[in-house]
């Protein structure tokens, strides 16, 4: 039987193999049927390419509103004349993303390259040595949102790592301490967490010591996801058997070479669809930055079709997010899948 013959036994199979099968095909089949012509007609047939808010019909979308406002969405109130700036910050994360996704650069160099690139990303938002600086209320789009997302899941994972640790301690203070901490910050909501940054930790602040907007809001940003990451971490501490630990200290090993030599990678080893599921989600999570007046991807796309020139075209701005959104939160998916292979495949190898 050739390839061909296998793939469309399994296509009849898996579609018309069954009563359920077929039921649940045919009305797949007109569900389509009911959606895919009137969408085509609206993003296609109908749609306005180029051109002015008056030349697009509301019957079908408007591109042009997409192509006039791309900038605004992807940089928001970023001084166009400077825009490389938060261009270049894209490609600094980027860059430092996807070394930290190949294990080959997994080591000392990555964890050196971390902050350097966050604070070469600081620097650059806030204009450094220019004339004017910008002030963080100009910062949004998509460079705020990554960054936002980047540093906080950085920063947070190793205050997680020692939150689990501290969790399964035989200690009773520091236990009980990091049981309280992480049922707190999970039973409290991200939006208040915010507008704990926004509004009360300034008054916590001593007479005359300012501290920025988007500098709070990345700090407890990452003390919240960081009882989310500790629980995920902790899963997998309980998955390594006990004898792993009892065979590192028979070799001499302490506690800290134990975990950072033979625990932990395994255990990280465990949890990566549920780092990578939190990663997405976290992604997600930083729309809510709009409530202290952030303007991230999404707020910045909202912003955009309230333009009094270009006002309702809400569609096709939420459409661009969406597509943005879908590129990095699919991308981390298949990275998770080709990273569990690669990790399983290395372990088989070493047996």
């Amino acid at each position: 039987m050739t390839a061909a013959t296998r793939t469309l036994t399994a296509l009849r199979t898996g579609l018309l193999g069954s009563r359920a099968n077929t039921l649940i095909t045919v009305a797949t089949l007109l569900l389509l049927y009911l959606v895919v012509p009137p969408l085509l007609r609206w993003a296609v047939l109908d749609a306005t390419f180029t051109g002015d808010a008056g030349a697009c019909s509301r019957d079908g979308a408007c591109w042009a509103f997409v192509a006039a406002k791309l900038r605004f969405i992807l940089f928001a109130f970023y001084p166009p004349d400077l825009q490389w700036r938060p261009s270049l910050v894209i490609l600094l994360l980027a860059a430092i993303l996807s070394a930290s996704a190949l294990p080959r650069f997994w080591g000392r160099p990555l964890l050196l390259a971390w902050p350097l690139t966050i604070l070469a990303c600081w620097l650059l938002m806030q204009g450094a040595f220019t004339s004017t600086p910008i002030p963080s209320n100009q910062w949004g789009g998509l460079p705020v949102t990554l960054f936002v997302w980047a540093v906080c899941f950085a920063a947070a994972t190793p205050i997680a790592v020692l939150l689990a640790l501290a969790r399964r301690s035989t200690l009773g203070g520091l236990r009980t301490f990091s049981v309280l901490y992480i049922e707190l910050m999970r039973g409290t909501p991200m939006v208040a967490i915010l507008y704990v940054a926004m509004l009360i930790l300034p008054m916590a602040l001593p007479d005359g010591l300012s501290i920025d907007k988007m500098l709070r809001a990345i700090v407890m940003v990452t003390l919240f996801w960081a009882a989310y990451i500790a629980e995920v971490i902790r899963a997998g501490l309980q998955a390594i058997p006990n004898g792993q630990a009892e065979a590192a200290t028979s070799l001499g090993l302490g506690y800290w070479k134990t975990q950072r030599l033979v625990i932990l990678p395994q255990a990280f080893r465990v949890v990566i669809p549920g780092m990578v599921n939190l990663a997405i989600g976290f992604l997600l999570a930083t729309s809510l930055l709009a409530v202290i007046g952030i303007f991230d991807l999404l707020n910045a796309a909202r912003a955009a079709a309230a333009d009094p020139k270009w006002l309702g075209f809400y569609n096709e701005a939420y459409i661009v997010v969406a597509v943005v959104y879908f590129v990095i939160c699919f991308g981390a998916s298949r990275y998770s899948q080709w990273l569990e292979r690669r990790l399983a495949a290395g372990r088989r190898q070493a047996w």
